[in-house]
């Protein structure tokens, strides 16, 4: 128990998973601020303002406990026994299956999310959502490398000022058939928020749920017709980033792909297609018309719905209603959207298995949503206003962080089955041969900011992991995919085990695997574990190539980032890359001759990585042609262009599909890899 708060208090947030204190390092505890408890514990509806009210709300959770006879949602993992739900002798129970069949008992269940009813003898009843899940995930089937991009800054003579699906489409080709990767990882390919500007980050999309248009390609939609006034204008755009030197200009590249997607939906559609995209709207239902809805009426009042009339705000208002039939045409329009981005997301995951990779592609799952968009608005019965999603302080960042997204209500969630996230799984599943989840702790726990506080004055809050867990092996298996987990940085002690006893694949980076419970040196290869997905870098870090010229360092002295003097934060930065390259000669990856030579070290990096068990191996595309600019620096906004960089070369210049595959360097790393590919798990 905390001693620095009351200890009813205490006692009523662990009840409802609020904790009171948490562990910046192993061997230091900080407790959080009643103030921080006090929040969370509202933003779940119960009421600590006080000491009258804590007792009440106490003894409140105290009885409905004891009085409980099945928690909301109840886990069994297949094969593993018996279903145990603990009811006192006599209780009668009936099963409605997920496919609508009534059984009497809870034996030999089939995998599913199921409505469990229990009648206990004493006139108790309870209903809860029975998961029944495979004990595992899939994972590879062999063990392979792969290309990691963010598809926005990939472009080829063909995209429109940003990559588009198309281009991944080719790029997953290429590399099957070509380059022998067996997968290809891009970013967050969620729904935006619309503005101006718009918010680049993908990380802080509209909706995780449905795809964003802005990655069409609209000669690849057969009811477009180009028209030259269109094609001269996408030419500028493309012109602009590859040849002069700009960068990506996300809202030029939408107002014109809006406007030729508004040309190709005025036409019918071929009756085969008409059919399919019924069925997708009958498939995608209630979720489909909210989102579609939600763009519609931010055309009219603005992207941000707190800011709309006070009807309109909530999305199951008659006012809502009658709005949503006025802009049918609107609504209509965003549907087919939708369809459309979800047909080539699943054209490029096609082609991607069809070029003979094993795995395909593999999606992006961000940690969550814009405050202000299309799924907050949709779901706000589930999320808990007035908080927001980041992380304490910790070694690397005194103040804490805030990221601006709302986070889900676990008490919601888990009287609801968690539907909210089934679904999501269920809509990204669709196209993806694996998918990534950002912050993959947020399973577990997330760190709550009441709004208008610093970071500093936040708290975890605890989610049903089990269930989540429980709902991603579900949806994975039916899907055949993989599950990558981003367990970088603090992770709460157990959940890296937890996670690799399921099956989900860690990530681990090379500068940050050291031996950090002995020496601290680099951890050599056989040390490192085998069910991650292992790169050299992230599009949060720097790429290879600067990292080994030591450029990051000067980067971020320009941008007045650095908190030590340069010579030390230069100095230290060439002892790291010195210690990894001294390991890379003394395995023989690298030859002494080759040292200062980065083509070379950056193709022993990789080599190391496949000396690794890691069943993945993802190679950041920009380190196959030396870009020294990360995609994405953080602790900048506006000082320096993040999510907004095209590819390029050592000098800057931007590099197009076609260039990079018929780039030799390129080619050489792939041989590297081809000659040295990991064998079979």
């Amino acid at each position: 128990m905390n001693e620095a708060l009351d200890p009813g208090l205490c006692r009523l947030a662990e009840l409802h998973g609020v904790a009171t204190s948490y562990s910046p390092a192993p061997d230091r505890t900080v407790a959080a601020s009643a103030g921080a408890v006090t929040a969370a514990l509202g933003a779940l509806g119960v009421d600590a303002s006080g000491p009258d009210a804590v007792r009440t709300a106490l003894a409140d959770r105290e009885r409905e406990l004891a009085e409980r006879l099945l928690p909301p949602t109840v886990v069994h993992w297949a094969g593993t026994g018996e279903i145990a739900l603990g009811l006192p002798a006599g209780t009668r129970l009936e099963v409605r299956t997920e496919d609508g069949e009534t059984r009497d008992d809870v034996a030999g269940l089939p995998l599913g999310v199921h409505l469990l009813t229990a009648a206990a003898p004493d006139g108790r009843t309870a209903r809860a959502h029975l998961v029944v899940a495979p004990d595992r995930l899939p994972t590879p089937a062999v063990r392979s490398y792969g290309i990691l991009v963010q598809l926005y800054s990939l472009l080829s003579r063909r995209s429109w000022g940003m990559g588009d699906l198309g281009d991944l489409a080719e790029l997953a080709e290429w590399a099957g058939r070509t380059a022998g990767a067996g997968f290809v990882q891009v970013n967050p390919l969620h729904a935006a928020v619309p503005g101006a500007p718009t918010d680049p980050s993908p990380y802080r999309p509209s909706s995780r749920r449905f795809p964003d248009p802005v990655h069409l390609r609209p000669e690849a939609v057969p009811e477009y017709t180009a028209a030259p006034a269109v094609t001269d204008r996408a030419e500028g755009l493309r012109s602009a980033v590859l040849d002069q030197g700009g960068l990506i200009d996300r809202d030029a590249v939408w107002e014109l792909k809006r406007e030729a997607l508004e040309e190709a939906a005025a036409a019918p559609l071929a009756p085969a297609r008409q059919a399919a995209y019924d069925a997708f709207r009958a498939a995608e239902g209630q979720a489909l018309e909210d989102h579609a809805t939600w763009y519609a009426l931010a055309e009219r009042h603005g992207s941000d719905w707190h800011r709309w009339p006070q009807a309109l705000r909530d999305p199951r208002s008659p006012e809502t209603a009658r709005a949503r039939a006025e802009l049918a045409d609107r609504v209509g329009f965003h549907s087919r959207l939708a369809w459309l981005t979800v047909t080539q997301l699943t054209a490029a995951q096609r082609a991607a298995r069809e070029a003979g990779m094993p795995v395909g592609i593999v999606h992006d799952l961000a940690v969550g949503v814009h405050p202000a968009g299309a799924d907050a608005w949709a779901q706000q019965d589930y999320f808990a206003a007035g908080m927001s999603v980041g992380a304490p302080p910790d070694a690397f960042n005194a103040r804490g962080q805030d990221w601006g997204l709302p986070p889900w209500r676990p008490d919601r969630l888990a009287a609801g089955g968690h539907a909210p996230f089934r679904e999501l799984l269920r809509a990204l599943f669709r196209y993806a041969g694996a998918l990534r989840i950002d912050h993959v702790m947020g399973l577990f726990r997330l760190w709550w900011v009441p709004q208008g506080s610093p970071p500093t004055e936040g708290t975890y809050v605890r989610y049903d992991a089990e269930a989540m867990l429980a709902l991603l092996a579900l949806e994975a298996t039916r899907a055949g995919a993989v599950v990558i987990g981003e367990d970088l940085g603090t992770v709460e002690p157990g959940v890296r085990e937890t996670l690799e006893r399921r099956g989900v694949l860690g990530t681990s980076v090379l500068w940050f695997e050291r031996d950090w419970d002995g020496d601290g040196r680099p951890l050599p290869p056989a040390r490192w574990r085998a069910d991650c997905l292992a790169t050299a870098t992230t599009h949060d870090l720097p790429p290879t190539a600067a990292r080994l010229t030591g450029e990051h360092v000067e980067l971020r002295d320009r941008l007045g980032l650095l908190t030590r003097p340069l010579a030390e934060e230069r100095a230290e930065a060439a002892a790291d890359t010195a210690e990894w390259l001294a390991l890379l000669t003394r395995l023989g990856l690298l030859a002494a001759a080759d040292t200062g030579d980065e083509e070379a070290e950056i193709r022993a990096v990789h080599r190391f990585l496949l000396r690794t068990p890691a069943r993945m191996i993802g190679v950041w595309l920009p380190d196959t042609v030396g870009d020294r600019r990360p995609q994405n620096l953080p602790g900048t906004w506006d000082q320096y262009p993040n999510w907004r960089l095209p590819i390029a070369d050592a000098k800057g210049r931007p590099v197009t599909l076609e260039e990079l595959t018929a780039s030799e360097r390129v080619r050489a790393l792939f041989r590297t890899l081809h000659t040295d590919r990991p064998s079979a798990v």
